[in-house]
């Protein structure tokens, strides 16, 4: 069968490109059988069907036709009857529309179904009976029911053949539905006498190849004289008919006359059986009103046209026709069908991005079918009408997922009717996340302290970013921003914890060597590009009192003496000396304080708390000694204080061979006090050393004699002693062929401890060693000789 194709297309611009195609197909094709090359027709690739999903789409009508998105055709898939399909209404097509994702787009495909010659005109009833008076005239009319063709065009119903023609002729004529009223039409007198019955057959003929027929068979009874035929008083009647009517509902009322008198004269009125589905709907009455009898739906007929006969008693018959206009009332609702939608959409999509497609259909008329769509307020998206009956939703405005992860766009399709009717349908979409937000630290910079001698590796504090994305656009890591201080790798003082952003300290710190270091922090997220942000660490050392005070003076030497001196003639309050000592530390851990600890006459010397000068409190005598030592503490005010001594010595004379020979023997004093705490830190040293050496080596003979005895009560027993000869066997001291001494390996059983074990020897007693691999020797005390046999009897 030949294929007609015909390809329209046209752009709508809204970021999706829609197309028409037209194809024409005949009713019946095989299932399998090829509709046409929407991909070639549509210029679109074969991947682009696939990674697009491409799918039809047929709303909620039966989807007779599939894509085939290898081949990129469509094929038939269920069986298409034209007339099932469409009816009586040409042309028949099948609507539907191709959708592709990634991005959007849709193509309406139009598929118009041809007629074949596949029914053949049929009657509702096998048979029509009249009866029809002797004195009806020649050229009386009697309506004959109408065959049904549901083919269409020549396929369907094209004329009429009435056999035999002896009396009646057979007379079409064309109505406004391009349907033929049939009337048989008398064209001899009757004679009753004759021919009181008459057969005639009509046949029904369509114009298909080949031609297909239907017949019915007609009785006619010939009666007694019935002299006029009822008249209808019009040809044609018109009423109008609001749909949804209630049944009982009367459309109008028809009048026939007939001028005969008696049972002639009295017309019946019926609806003949040939008319479609008729009688379903309507009723003739016998005075002649037409009743609603069924249901009257605007959108499945807008139009009726019903034939109504008017019989005699004698078998006369006329016939009229009643049309009937359907009035359309708002009774649907738009119907809102999802022909494709994204569930997410990035939030970087740009503006006019299509997310969901849609198409609406109201079956009403006019104002009732005409339909406008809306949305709710107040979020980023618009609706916009593509083509009759399609919108589209896009995106109106930036999207951003940090201020709304989601959204339930309604969207309200109402028509125009009185009072107006309204769908809903409510779409519910996600908006995916993309890495636009990079990490922001909680504080522009972070400071904290630590005190000097930390211990390596303890946490110092903790930075914290946070990302304002979502799962690994968030996944927030630290890194130390490469930078050094004075030289040398951040990385060296401390160290950030990838994951959690703690701070640790990679050695410990000396603030006097270093007061504070500042350094920068990355925080980057795990977006694809990677997001950063950077922030400044001060991190200050926190000083310890870890230093003792330094004596700068007076100058401490072991090689040589120095002395100040005083003379006896000074007054209460003679600067002696100043003591001078600082401390590295800082703050309260660098106060110092003096005072003395020893001295040689306690009631001569004072020295002062803060500036360590040392003056007298009392004026000299003859009887101070002229060589006084004195012992100042120095003191810093940490917590704990820290402290040192300086020894001071003092000569209180008035010349200088005076002092000198007094601090002669002083020299001598101390050189021997040194000398004698020297030795006897060595002896000490000598004497601990010798100490431990003997506790090791009685602690290793405890543990060799333990694992002996442990491996000898281990050793197995119950086996026979086995001779051993080492191979050095001779005794240049002996006679005989045996020498006196033997060895033994001997087994016993871990019980074995409990029972004594005997050897005989052979001129003496012997005595028993065991060595650490368990074997048994049997020395000898005496060299005596021992025959074989001594040797058997004392094993």
């Amino acid at each position: 069968m030949a294929r007609q194709v015909l390809l329209f297309v046209f752009v709508v611009f809204l970021s999706t490109v829609y197309g028409q195609v037209s194809y024409s197909i005949p009713e019946e094709m095989a299932i399998g059988s090829v509709v046409g090359n929407i991909a070639q027709d549509l210029g679109l690739e074969l991947k682009r069907l696939k990674s697009g999903k491409a799918r039809v789409y047929a709303g909620d009508n039966t989807e007779y036709i599939e894509l085939n998105k290898d081949r990129g055709v469509l094929t038939i898939r269920e069986r298409i009857d034209r007339e099932a399909l469409c009816g009586q209404t040409t042309p028949c097509a099948l609507d539907f529309q191709i959708i592709l994702e990634n991005p959007m787009e849709l193509y309406r495909v139009t598929v118009e179904i041809t007629d074949v010659n596949d029914n053949a005109p049929t009657f509702k009833n096998n048979e029509k009976r009249f009866e029809i008076s002797e004195s009806a005239v020649v050229g009386s009319k009697f309506l004959l029911d109408k065959a049904i063709d549901l083919d269409i065009g020549m396929n369907g119903l094209q004329s009429y053949i009435l056999k035999p023609m002896n009396n009646f002729a057979l007379k079409l004529h064309n109505q406004a539905d391009s349907s033929k009223k049939v009337e048989m039409i008398l064209q001899k007198p009757l004679d009753r006498e004759k021919q009181e019955n008459i057969s005639l057959l009509l046949t029904a003929m369509d114009g298909g190849e080949p031609v297909m027929s239907g017949t019915v068979k007609i009785h006619v009874t010939v009666l007694d004289a019935n002299d006029n035929a009822p008249v209808f008083t019009k040809a044609v009647y018109k009423t109008v008919l609001t749909e949804n009517s209630p049944v009982g509902t009367v459309l109008t009322s028809v009048t026939a006359y007939d001028a005969d008198k008696g049972q002639n004269g009295q017309v019946s009125y019926l609806i003949p059986s040939g008319l479609h589905g008729m009688s379903d709907l309507f009723r003739v009455e016998e005075n002649g009103e037409i009743i609603l009898v069924g249901e009257i739906d605007y959108e499945t007929a807008r139009h009726y046209e019903i034939d109504i006969e008017a019989i005699d008693k004698g078998g006369l018959s006329d016939s009229c026709k009643i049309i009937v206009d359907v009035v359309d009332v708002n009774d649907n609702s738009p119907t809102i069908n999802i022909i494709s939608k994204s569930h997410s959409v990035n939030e970087d999509s740009a503006v006019s991005t299509v997310i969901a497609m849609i198409s609406v259909n109201d079956p009403d008329s006019e104002k009732n079918g005409q339909v406008h769509c809306v949305m709710n307020d107040n979020i980023p998206f618009a609706i916009k009408s593509t083509s009759n009956g399609f919108y589209s939703i896009v995106t109106d405005s930036a999207l951003d997922r940090e201020t709304d992860s989601g959204y339930n766009i309604s969207v309200i399709c109402s028509d125009e009717g009185v009072p107006s009717l309204s769908s809903r349908v409510t779409l519910a979409l996600q908006v995916s996340d993309v890495n636009d937000n990079a990490p922001v630290f909680e504080k522009s910079s972070y400071a904290a302290s630590i005190v000097e001698n930390n211990t390596p590796g303890i946490s110092v504090f903790t930075i914290m970013a946070v990302d304002a994305d979502w799962k690994q656009n968030a996944r927030v890591s630290y890194i130390l921003d490469g930078s050094s201080t004075n030289g040398v790798s951040i990385s060296s003082f401390v160290s950030v914890d990838a994951e959690s952003g703690v701070i640790r300290a990679m050695r410990s710190f000396d603030f006097e060597q270093m007061k504070d270091f500042v350094f920068r922090v990355k925080a980057q997220d795990g977006g694809s590009p990677r997001l950063s942000s950077n922030v400044s660490v001060k991190i200050t050392i926190q000083d310890q009192n870890d230093n003792t005070p330094q004596v700068l003076y007076p100058i401490q030497s072991s090689g040589s003496l120095v002395a100040e001196m005083v003379p006896r003639s000074a007054d209460v309050g003679y600067l002696v000396t100043k003591v001078v000592a600082v401390d590295v530390d800082s703050g309260q851990n660098a106060w110092l304080s003096y005072k003395l600890q020893k001295m040689t006459d306690r009631a001569l010397f004072e020295v002062g708390a803060q500036n360590g000068e040392i003056r007298t409190i009392r004026q000299i005598t003859d009887k101070d000694a002229v060589k006084q030592k004195l012992t100042v503490v120095v003191e810093d005010n940490g917590k704990p204080a820290r402290s040192t001594t300086v020894n001071i010595n003092v000569a209180v004379a008035d010349s200088f061979p005076e002092v000198l020979s007094e601090f002669t023997d002083f020299m001598q004093d101390k050189e021997y006090n040194d000398n004698l705490t020297f030795y006897l830190v060595l002896a000490l040293a000598v004497v601990s050393f010798l100490f431990i050496v003997s506790i090791i080596a009685i602690l290793s003979v405890k543990c060799y004699r333990w694992r002996r005895d442990q491996m000898f009560y281990k050793s197995n027993g119950n086996l026979p002693v086995i001779p051993y000869y080492p191979p050095l066997y001779g005794d240049a001291g002996g006679t005989g062929t045996l020498q006196r001494v033997y060895n033994y390996e001997h087994y016993r059983t871990t019980d074995s401890r409990k029972s004594d074990v005997k050897y005989g020897g052979p001129c003496g007693q012997s005595i028993i060693s065991l060595d650490t691999s368990g074997s048994q020797t049997l020395p000898h005390v005496q060299r005596d000789i021992m025959s074989p046999e001594d040797l058997r009897d004392q094993t």
